[in-house]
């Protein structure tokens, strides 16, 4: 939007009469955004969800002469925000999300509910299907999107946890400097690292990591109607600052890579290509760790509104922990944006009003 209403300013200069189209469809039943790690009402001191100005990107325009809104989506669309703990395994934070979007359906009157995760909040959503399936004894969830989600594990919650006893001084460290909010009581900075890891973290006598997530929480239709994922990634200087360094500087993510399982042993399921700076990740997350169900291809409109498609090349991801070598390799429906621009955190030149406005758009077709 924000490219579009420059154009349109310079059209009118030119003596162009030019209009947008009409908001995204209203869904059916409402959308829940779940957050990511290090995540709660904001990260890194900005708005989770919201624009570069922190507006909610799922708050319509239904005021009077309402202008801090998303003028792109229907004035009666309902959606909602969780706030879990910022630092846990998904085990935990999926059934306290679960909890939220059953006390929120209560208060709505909804009968079933759409989900939307980043990172791994992508995570915490496969978890809270399964766990409203059990609760209610029928499908729940509609639509489940996730977005720069780490499936197939991170080489950076390795890497983490490779420091030892720094891990806990690291996320003292966060609380401290972003404010105590984000150090939610019952927060587990190591196990929330544990989850992103792909195989088990051995010596702890517990089984965790994204590998026996995935088996234990599947993508199966008995959980939620319909699957997809949104894919990032982004290279050189267009990455923000502090993922620039993780990215260049600390450790190579290296995530373009086919292998079943983690055969180069960096917490990640796959393999890379030797290439530090090539753009095969997000900052934190490769590709080849992304895609999840339907792969969901992003297009951006001149004078109308921006738009999500099914990207049918890769084909349908159901068993995540054997993806095929396109589903993991594969450039087709990249976002070119980091792990933190797509959800407002700036810099950036993201129009993230009109980019979920097309998450509202396309789920409201299919829910």
């Amino acid at each position: 939007m924000k490219k579009t209403l420059a154009m349109l300013a310079l059209l009118a200069l030119m003596g162009f009469t030019v209009s947008l189209s009409a908001a995204a469809a209203k869904t059916t039943y409402p959308v829940v955004f779940a957050h990511g790690m290090a995540g709660f009402d904001n990260i890194l001191g900005y708005d989770y969800w919201g624009d570069d100005y922190g507006v909610f990107v799922g708050d319509p325009c239904d005021e009077f002469l309402e202008i801090t809104c998303n003028s792109n989506i229907d004035k009666n669309q309902k959606a909602h925000q969780t706030a879990t703990y910022p630092f846990q395994s998904s085990e935990v934070r999926g059934l306290d999300v679960a909890n939220q979007v059953e006390s929120y359906m209560a208060t709505t009157g909804a009968t079933h509910i759409n989900l939307v995760g980043h990172s791994q909040g992508g995570f915490d959503i496969r978890k809270a299907a399964k766990v409203l399936y059990q609760r209610k004894g029928r499908t729940v969830v509609r639509v489940l999107i996730s977005i720069s989600s780490p499936h197939r594990g991170s080489p950076i919650a390795k890497h983490v946890l490779n420091l030892g006893a720094g891990v806990t001084s690291i996320i003292d460290a966060l609380a401290t400097l972003f404010g105590n909010t984000i150090y939610r009581p019952g927060s587990d900075g190591v196990a929330g690292a544990k989850q992103l890891v792909y195989d088990d973290w051995p010596g702890d006598g517990i089984t965790t990591g994204a590998k026996v997530f995935n088996t234990n929480n599947p993508i199966s239709s008995t959980y939620a109607f319909r699957y997809g994922s949104l894919i990032t990634a982004q290279s050189g200087l267009s990455v923000n600052p502090a993922l620039f360094i993780v990215k260049n500087g600390f450790h190579n993510i290296d995530g373009d890579g086919y292998c079943v399982d983690d055969c180069d042993g960096d917490g990640a399921a796959g393999k890379g290509n030797g290439t530090r700076t090539d753009r095969d990740d997000d900052g934190l997350v490769g590709i080849n760790s992304q895609q999840m169900g339907h792969r969901l291809r992003y297009n951006e409109c001149f004078l109308c509104l921006d738009y999500i498609t099914t990207d049918t090349s890769t084909g349908y991801v159901s068993n995540i922990n054997a993806p095929s070598s396109a589903q993991m390799t594969s450039m087709s429906s990249v976002i070119d944006q980091d792990h933190l621009d797509i959800i407002g955190v700036p810099p950036d030149t993201f129009d993230e009003m009109e980019f979920y406005a097309g998450i509202f758009d396309y789920i409201a077709y299919y829910d």
